[in-house]
């Protein structure tokens, strides 16, 4: 971190990214000195309302965060800077999106957990919007404009007041994440499922090492003390109950007790009750610590694709053998009536021999089990991201396919992701696709 101390010496000469979190109520006219080196200016974590209106003087200004601040506009002059291409406003008091503040270059648009009932038409004319975050809003409809946005991959949308998924958005050629919990338009989850699930006791359980923390939840090892069993190890996520970036920890809960039980599903054990300060978790399976992650999550350059080690191989057996393990899981949960929602890489966790576990069901959505073309254009999407799974997964095998098995699977990573949604396979024929030689 960065200090305004450094700035004012001018020992930052020359920087590409400067992060300055100080209790900031206005811009330091200092950071113009930085003009002609600055890419990334994170800003995120003060008491900022407003900024300069030559913020345009940033000539080589990329990627601005302003997140956990006090803005109640999302600040025109952004639009002047003709170099900004990701803009980050999460959890401030935004109730008005002016024209004036879309970029030309605009690719990726957080606006998480503000106080927005409204998007301006010109949305739809930034051609290059990849990345569109605005879960946590007061939205009750989108800009029809969206349908021009033929980049668009990813679309969070959760929590807000809208009543229809528009048709032309699940008709997008590109769209390949989707989350909407959490409107009164998405379909409720399976009540007989959450009332059959195991009510836990906090009391029962002791919490050990903590094992990772996520926009949604902290997870730890714990020993479950169960009444006249013997004592056994589990996860014990505990969720914050804060809005994330895909939507409500709550959705989230639901989502994974309905998913029931998958050989990649991580086993769901049950809900924690009697919690002292009321907070909501989940006990569930422990995971062996020979299983990690397939990938990194994408960075500020990939926008929307994980990013992978370099030394990252596969024999084609184990390739598959993840292929096979996702795609049966995504079929499995789609008779569930629910799309993951974020199903990458890196979500998967999986071990040498090719066994995996899908996980973090942030962004998971409910739909209706019966057939109808909304259900079946929900599901479609998904299989885009399968196809996107499979096409990293095929860069990556190192031995074991020969050329007639590479055809046919990439024959069937095209249909994956071919623009026409509802002529991509559904995950049955997903799944008998993958029986190769």
């Amino acid at each position: 971190m960065d200090t305004l101390a450094q700035l004012r010496a001018g020992t930052l000469t020359g920087t590409t990214r400067l992060d300055l979190v100080c209790g900031l109520t206005e811009f330091p006219r200092e950071i113009f000195d930085l003009a002609d080196s600055l890419e990334v200016l994170n800003l995120s974590g003060n008491a900022l309302s407003s900024l300069p209106d030559d913020l345009h003087r940033l000539t080589r200004l990329r990627v601005l965060f302003c997140s956990d601040n006090l803005f109640t506009e999302l600040p025109a002059c952004m639009g002047q800077c003709t170099a900004l291409t990701m803009i980050g406003f999460k959890a401030n008091r935004i109730e008005k999106v002016p024209a004036a503040a879309l970029p030309p270059l605009l690719r990726w648009l957080i606006l998480t957990d503000n106080c927005i009932t409204e998007l301006p038409t010109e949305l739809g004319e930034r051609p290059h919007l990849q990345k569109l975050m605005l879960a946590g809003n007061r939205l009750q409809r989108l800009p029809e404009s969206l349908r021009h946005c033929h980049r668009l991959e990813l679309i969070r949308i959760a929590a807000n007041q809208l009543t229809e998924l528009p048709e032309w958005l699940l008709s997008l050629p590109s769209l390949t994440w989707l989350a909407y919990a959490g409107n009164p338009l998405e379909t409720e989850a399976d009540a007989a499922a959450l009332e059959a699930t195991a009510n836990i006791p906090w009391s029962e359980l002791r919490l050990e090492q903590q094992l990772g923390e996520g926009a949604s939840g902290v997870i730890h090892r714990a020993t479950w003390d169960r009444p006249g069993q013997s004592a056994v190890q589990v996860a014990v996520k505990l969720y914050k109950g804060e809005m994330t970036s895909d939507g409500s920890p709550l959705h989230e809960m639901n989502a994974c007790i309905t998913a029931g039980l998958h050989p990649n599903l991580i086993r769901v054990e049950g809900r924690i009750v009697k919690h002292p300060q009321a907070q909501a978790g989940l006990v569930m399976q422990l995971i062996d610590p020979s299983y990690r992650n397939l990938a990194a999550l994408p960075s500020l350059a990939s926008c929307s694709r994980d990013i992978y080690a370099n030394d990252t191989r596969f024999s084609a057996g184990v390739a598959l053998r993840i292929a096979n393990g996702i795609a049966s899981v995504a079929e499995h949960l789609h008779q569930q009536g629910i799309t993951h929602g974020d199903l990458y890489g890196h979500n998967i966790l999986w071990d040498e021999s090719g066994d995996c576990l899908l996980g973090d069901f942030g962004a998971a959505s409910f739909h209706a089990t019966s057939d109808s073309l909304e259900s079946r254009a929900l599901q479609r999407i998904e299989v885009r991201a399968f196809g996107v799974l499979l096409g990293e997964l095929l860069e990556r095998i190192d031995s074991g396919l020969s050329d007639e098995s590479r055809l046919q699977l990439e024959a069937l990573q095209q249909r994956c992701c071919q623009p026409e949604v509802l002529a991509r396979p559904g995950f049955s024929e997903i799944v008998q696709a993958l029986q190769i030689g």
